[in-house]
């Protein structure tokens, strides 16, 4: 059963148990962005994003707005908009079975709320919250843009296009987040392609950089009133965390970007996880 407004480590705690279940029952699907992305998008959700279910509408007008640009970690984004309020909990049970609104990555197809775009293509997410960004200010809409991105997706392209866009037009209402665990699929990022200097990186195309521990509630929160103060730049915040968080034998490694665990690994993950708010 959903329980209004639980404490942060009660809600951070029971959605990494939905992200182990989600995926040990579809036999598929990504728990280690999931599991190093939900702490801090968690607190986003929970504490700064100004949007409710009662007000989402897909055109994001007069509420705030987010943009899940690295579309696999959908365990975590499907469980936080559950536990949030904008779809049954029961739902989550139907992850990437036939016929589900629940797919691998995020769609539109079924009229899902809390998703404004179908994501996952990796490294387009950024152009589309740039688009809402500035057009938000067109509409003179005081609201805000999110969105997330991944470091291995930051190798895509398309990011630095962006990059340059959102600061040319000075999209100071966007805010841009990466998970910066170091790992993708095929490895550790810096072994893939490497990303040098993020902070100078993000810094020497036009936009405010912060970086914090993505782990950390008190320093996310920081970050994010951070994000909160008028300018006339785009800012990043770089989160540090760790591939896997909160479960020891998939912390760590690109091992469990995209594979599904065992029955065996399920129990082993979920006696590490405490349960909380109620499984579905």
């Amino acid at each position: 059963m959903e329980q209004k407004n639980p404490p942060l480590s009660d809600l951070t705690s029971q959605i990494r148990r939905d992200i182990i279940r989600m995926v040990t029952a579809a036999k598929s699907g990504h728990p280690g962005g999931s599991l190093s992305s939900t702490d801090f998008l968690t607190l986003l959700f929970a504490e700064f994003l100004q949007q409710s279910p009662a007000q989402w509408r897909r055109d994001g007008k007069n509420t705030d707005m987010f943009f899940l640009s690295i579309g696999h970690i959908t365990p975590l984004y499907y469980s936080l908009l559950a536990r949030m309020g904008y779809f049954p909990i029961e739902e989550l049970s139907t992850f990437r079975k036939l016929g589900s609104r629940l797919q691998g990555h995020p769609s539109i197809e079924e009229g899902l709320p809390g998703v404004h775009v179908a994501s996952g293509s990796l490294g387009q997410g950024l152009s589309v919250a740039c688009g809402a960004a500035l057009g938000k200010r067109l509409a003179q809409d005081p609201h805000k843009v999110y969105v997330l991105i991944g470091d291995g997706e930051s190798e895509e392209g398309q990011i630095w296009e962006a990059a340059l866009f959102a600061a040319h037009n000075k999209l100071g209402n966007l805010t841009a987040i990466t998970d910066w665990n170091r790992q993708q699929i095929d490895g550790p990022v810096n072994d893939v392609a490497g990303l040098g200097d993020l902070v100078a990186k993000w810094e020497s195309f036009g936009w405010t950089v912060r970086e914090c521990d993505g782990h950390n509630p008190e320093a996310i929160r920081e970050a994010y009133k951070a994000s909160l103060q008028p300018r006339d730049k785009p800012m990043m915040i770089l989160m540090h965390t760790h591939m896997g968080q909160g479960v020891d034998f998939m912390a760590g490694t690109h091992a469990w970007h995209g594979k599904a665990p065992s029955a065996e690994e399920e129990l082993r993950a979920l006696e590490q996880l405490p349960e909380t708010l109620g499984d579905f």
